[in-house]
C-alpha cells in the first residue's frame, strides 16, 4: 500500500485554466437577452391598445435581426435583437432599438468580472445601471425598478434549479476545486466563491458547484462536498486537483476519503 494518496499530474489535456470563462460568457449573453426582452415587453405594452380598423394589433413581433457578436473581455458574446413590425401608417413608424445595446455596438468593456460582481452584490436596483455600464459602456440606459425586480426573480429561480439538479446519472472521476476571489467584493473581505468542476468517464467537463463561502474554510468546503453527495455524487472521485488551501483537503478527506489528491499552485 502506498504511504500517500497524493499524486502529481499535469493539467488534463484541453482543460481550461479558467473554469468560469464559459459560465461568464453564457451568463453575459443571457443577461443581455433578458434585459432586451424586458425593454421590448415595455414597448409592446405601451402600444397594446393601438389597433387597426380590422381589430388586429398595430405593433407585433417580427423575428430577430441577424445575430451579431459583441467583443468582450472573455471573448465574443453572440446576441440577437428582436424586431417589431408596425402595421399602421407609413408615417411615425414604430421601431425597436434597445437602449442597452446600441445598433452599431461591436465592442464592450471587459465583462470578466461582471457576472461575479452581480452575484456578490446581489444585483440591487441601484447597482443594475452600473452593471450595464460596465458591460455596454457609459451610454447604456437603465431599466425600471419593476423590470429589474422581475429579472432578479427569474435569475434566482434559474440558479436555484441549477444548484439542486440531480447528479446521480453521471460518474465524475476527476474534480477541480478552487476558491475564487474577485476585486469587486462584498463588505466582508473574507468572502469568496467556492468552485468545483468535474469531468466524467467520457471527458465531459461540467461546473458542479459555485457558491459563496467564508474564505476557504473546512466548514465551507465540507458543506459544498456534502451537497454534491446529497445530489447524487455517491462514488468517490478518483482524483481531486486543487491548490494548497488546507480547508478543501481536510473536508475532502472527511467526505470522499478514497479520493486521491493532486496539489497544484492554481486550478
Amino acid at each position: 500500500m502506498p504511504d500517500t494518496t497524493i499524486a502529481t499530474l499535469p493539467d488534463p489535456s484541453g482543460f481550461s485554466p479558467d473554469p468560469l470563462t464559459d459560465v461568464i460568457r453564457h451568463g453575459a449573453r443571457k443577461l443581455i437577452e433578458q434585459a432586451i426582452e424586458a425593454e421590448l415587453a415595455t414597448l409592446m405594452a405601451s402600444f397594446a391598445k393601438d389597433k387597426l380598423e380590422d381589430g388586429r394589433a398595430r405593433l407585433v413581433r417580427h423575428g430577430h435581426l441577424p445575430e451579431r457578436e459583441i467583443l468582450t473581455g472573455v471573448g465574443p458574446v453572440p446576441v440577437k435583437v428582436p424586431r417589431v413590425r408596425d402595421r399602421g401608417s407609413v408615417e411615425d413608424k414604430i421601431t425597436f432599438a434597445p437602449s442597452i445595446l446600441p445598433r452599431y455596438l461591436r465592442k464592450a468593456k471587459s465583462i470578466e468580472e461582471l457576472l461575479p460582481w452581480l452575484y456578490l452584490k446581489g444585483v440591487s436596483t441601484g447597482d443594475f445601471t452600473e452593471a450595464l455600464e460596465a458591460l455596454l459602456g457609459p451610454n447604456a440606459k437603465g431599466l425600471s425598478a419593476k423590470t429589474i425586480t422581475r429579472l432578479k426573480a427569474d435569475w434566482w429561480k434559474d440558479y436555484e434549479a441549477w444548484e439542486k439538479r440531480d447528479l446521480s446519472a453521471r460518474r465524475f472521476l476527476y474534480i477541480w476545486a478552487d476558491g475564487v476571489y474577485f476585486k469587486p467584493r462584498m463588505a466582508e473581505e473574507k468572502q469568496c466563491v467556492l468552485v468545483i468542476v468535474g469531468a466524467d468517464e467520457y471527458g465531459r467537463k461540467e461546473l458542479l458547484a459555485m457558491t459563496d463561502g467564508f474564505r476557504e474554510s473546512t466548514q465551507s468546503w465540507r458543506e459544498v462536498l456534502l451537497d454534491l453527495k446529497r445530489r447524487g455524487l455517491k462514488q468517490d472521485p478518483k482524483l481531486a486537483i486543487g491548490d494548497g488551501a488546507l480547508g478543501f483537503w481536510t473536508a475532502l478527506r472527511e467526505v470522499f476519503s478514497k479520493t486521491r489528491e493532486s496539489v497544484r499552485s492554481s486550478v
